[in-house]
């Protein structure tokens, strides 16, 4: 049996994101620091509202470089069926046979496939203080400019 994938690094550090909102701060805040930008989508979201939230922060924030990352917990056929839809790069957890069939069709579909959750700014425990968008926002640009986890 080959070894299960390790988990690859995305492209900037995630931020766990659960409404249009919070995406959008988390892209203003990309924009001015002038770093990448990685949303990850929360268990049970869906890989269409990924895309769809992706896509409109897309449209707000053309220059920046965002990629989404959708954590599929132990389900193994909501990842497939997100990276089929076209979802950049999926958080998978469950069982190491089930995630090196799954690393296959990631590579195919030139998607990264984690085996274990990065650290990530989770937006819905840091905002305890309020959901005000500028709070939002300085929230994710001090995660964003922060060297370690």
């Amino acid at each position: 049996m080959t070894a299960p994938p390790s988990a690859l690094p995305i492209p900037a550090r995630p931020i766990l994101i659960r409404s249009l909102a919070d995406a959008l701060a988390a892209a203003q805040a990309a924009e001015s620091a002038g770093v990448d930008l990685a949303l990850m989508a929360p268990p049970a979201a869906g890989a269409l509202w990924l895309l769809g939230v992706l896509e409109r922060v897309r449209r707000s924030h053309p220059a920046l470089d965002l990629t989404g990352l959708l954590d599929c917990g132990n389900r193994a056929g909501e990842a497939q069926g997100a990276l089929a839809a076209g979802v950049p790069a999926l958080l998978f957890t469950g069982h190491p046979e089930a995630a090196i069939r799954l690393s296959a069709i990631a590579k195919a579909h030139g998607a990264t496939l984690l085996t274990a959750c990065p650290p990530r700014l989770d937006l819905a425990a840091e905002s305890r203080g309020g959901t005000h968008p500028e709070r939002l926002e300085a929230l994710c640009r001090a995660w964003l400019i922060r060297s370690e986890g």
